[in-house]
């Protein structure tokens, strides 16, 4: 199936650019947008499976832009392509619910690779910056806090969540469980539907928080 994509920058010539790679590698391009009012209008309207969404939109965030797609349309990811790679942006658009960050400085071939991943459901991060995700979300585990007992999960999907905090692709956990692509994917949308999460970066942060990212 193809993939289709709508890109958010305020730069028209870098965003035409990017939007006319994206094609010439069968993506399906379907709409663009220049800032954050208008890409969560337009989002609502053509509902791809990935947005490519910068962070620094003139006077609007990406963010914000972010945290309401996300909320909104749960069967769009957001992969944010920007400039900046600094900490705390990186850590802001993963809470408000991007699937992934890459910085503008990557490949073509890196970008293609990305945004097809992304559209599996695969968290996709620049080298670098996922380990400085999952870095805060151990930091966030050492201070537990009370709650509700988790949802019951099968053995089945507590492996697979294992394996996703490990930093596994589904590509990855299909071929350790000796089980089909498919039946990975099966496992990760009942436990993501289970925990009331939305995407893998969730399911990483929440299986660090529960000790499962560790042996033993």
């Amino acid at each position: 199936m193809t993939v289709s994509v709508m890109i958010v920058d305020d730069h028209p010539i870098w965003r035409d650019g990017v939007a006319r790679d994206l094609a010439e590698h069968g993506f399906d391009v379907k709409a663009t947008a220049p800032d954050a009012e208008a890409a969560t209008r337009i989002a609502r309207a053509v509902r791809p499976d990935v947005v490519l969404m910068d962070i620094n939109l003139g006077g609007t965030s990406g963010v914000d832009a972010t945290r309401a797609i996300t909320g909104e349309l749960p069967d769009t990811r957001v992969l944010v392509l920007s400039a900046s790679g600094e900490h705390d942006d990186v850590l802001q658009a993963v809470k408000a619910g991007a699937s992934g960050y890459l910085v503008k400085s990557a490949s073509v071939a890196e970008l293609v690779d990305a945004v097809r991943r992304t559209s599996e459901g695969d968290p996709v991060f620049t080298a670098g910056l996922a380990g400085m995700v999952l870095g805060e979300y151990r930091r966030m585990a050492d201070a537990p806090t009370a709650g509700d007992p988790p949802p019951r999960l099968t053995e089945r999907e507590t492996e697979v969540l294992r394996l996703v905090a490990k930093g596994l692709t589904a590509k990855q956990i299909a071929d350790r469980l000796v089980i089909s692509h498919r039946t990975v994917e099966n496992h990760v949308q009942s436990t993501l539907r289970k925990l009331q999460l939305h995407n893998r970066v969730e399911l990483a942060r929440y299986a660090i928080e529960h000790g499962l990212d560790r042996d033993g």
